[in-house]
């Protein structure tokens, strides 16, 4: 088959579709990447065809606006405000983003779809007769569960108010089709029934470990919790000597990162991590990736490492425990390698998943970023440090997810016939 794989985000939300990509690739599909611009090297380096959907969203990440949003820290006014600017630039990008979605899509003409919820198009594609669309998401409660809120709200109300927001979000969800079909001078074509009758309908694979997301008795056959999957990101990377020198000095290492997630204060926020590392004398790796935490001038270099890149596969089977900003991909990394894990969240996702490991027992729950502090932060890291209960859990976890293989069911999801 020709399989399209497509997804809107971060590098975190690049993985796991390349980690799907691999699987199709391996059964002699031809895959084409439809990511941002910023990750053509990295599908390209995998193998994949890729087209792109250009670099503005990004680069809209990565101002100022997009920091202070996602990341950002004093009043709540300033981050609303910064809210405001961002969706007034993302309006002109969406449609820009759809257009070419339909662009590259019409043109492939695939047997396939593979795409996140932050892809439009394959949506209203998927409606026409002998097309197949399948949403995959890594993270949880997209469709209705009891007990628990729409990922977009994270937190538990009432019973009624929960399952009130998984409407308002299906709401939304058609309104930007709705939109995105008369961008296209597709509007005559659909309409808000038939949007939501797809929607339901449509396959959706939840790649996640049914440890972090048992898939609800409840649910029809469409709606699958099929593992979390990952990719060899070790490929064409040596560790520097010196990070393996210091690996070789510490035999219990924490590994700080935020990933993809910047903020406007990313030097503050390393120095609260550096204060109660350099105090206690813990030693720790932190990755600087997207530029989220920024080395200063000084530190103590006999307990702290820096690293701008680091494949988390390769580290964490050497390191104690993570301190990380909560990605799907990241927390599974951590739990799958018996890491006690704590969250610092920055969105939406993030903070269920900071309440899904503290409820495991796997580590103590975190702070958000925009209120790290060092009062809250140190006795957190302490106890994750110094608390053997979170390893011990962590390691079980893993044991669990070890046992775990979902490969050939998620390959059947996607290519089955219709």
């Amino acid at each position: 088959m020709k399989i399209l794989i497509t997804s809107i985000g971060t590098r975190g939300d690049m993985e796991p579709f390349m980690a799907i990509g691999e699987i199709l690739l391996r059964r002699g599909h031809d895959v084409i990447c439809l990511f941002p611009e910023q990750f053509r090297s990295m599908a390209e380096a995998s193998g994949f065809r890729f087209a792109s959907l250009g670099p503005h969203f990004i680069e809209m990440l990565e101002s100022d606006d997009g920091k202070a949003a996602l990341g950002g820290s004093g009043s709540g006014i300033s981050k609303f405000m910064a809210y405001v600017r961002l969706a007034r630039k993302y309006r002109s990008m969406r449609q820009e983003m759809v257009e070419k979605q339909r662009e590259v899509i019409d043109a492939e003409q695939a047997d396939r779809i593979v795409h996140n919820g932050k892809v439009m198009y394959p949506v209203i594609w998927g409606m026409r007769p002998g097309h197949r669309n399948i949403l995959v998401s890594p993270v949880p409660y997209l469709h209705y569960v009891k007990g628990h809120s729409h990922l977009a709200f994270h937190r538990d109300f009432s019973p009624f108010i929960n399952k009130l927001t998984f409407s308002l979000a299906e709401f939304g969800l058609v309104k930007t089709l709705m939109t995105s079909a008369k961008w296209l001078g597709l509007a005559s074509e659909v309409t808000p029934t038939q949007l939501r009758q797809a929607l339901a309908t449509n396959r959706t694979a939840y790649t996640i470990s049914p440890m972090l997301f048992p898939r609800p008795e409840e649910w029809p056959d469409n709606l699958q919790v099929l593992g979390y999957h990952e990719r060899d990101k070790t490929v064409n990377w040596q560790p520097d000597p010196d990070l393996e020198q210091f690996l070789a000095r510490h035999e219990k290492i924490l590994l700080i990162t935020f990933g993809s997630m910047t903020n406007p204060q990313p030097e503050e926020k390393a120095r609260i991590f550096l204060d109660i590392l350099q105090r206690h004398r813990i030693p720790a790796i932190i990755n600087t990736a997207a530029g989220g935490l920024v080395p200063p001038d000084t530190f103590d270099r006999e307990y702290i490492f820096f690293v701008d890149q680091i494949p988390y596969d390769w580290a964490l089977p050497k390191i104690y425990g993570i301190i990380h900003h909560g990605g799907s991909g990241t927390t599974h990394m951590g739990l799958k390698h018996g890491c006690a894990t704590m969250i610092i969240p920055h969105i939406i996702d993030q903070f269920v998943w900071n309440n899904l490991v503290a409820e495991q027992g796997a580590g103590p729950k975190g702070i958000r970023v925009d209120k790290l502090n060092t009062g809250d932060l140190e006795p957190k890291v302490l106890d994750l440090f110094n608390n053997t209960r979170y390893k011990h859990k962590a390691e079980e976890m893993a044991r669990s997810m070890a046992a775990e293989n979902y490969s050939e069911l998620l390959y059947r999801f996607i290519t089955d016939p219709i």
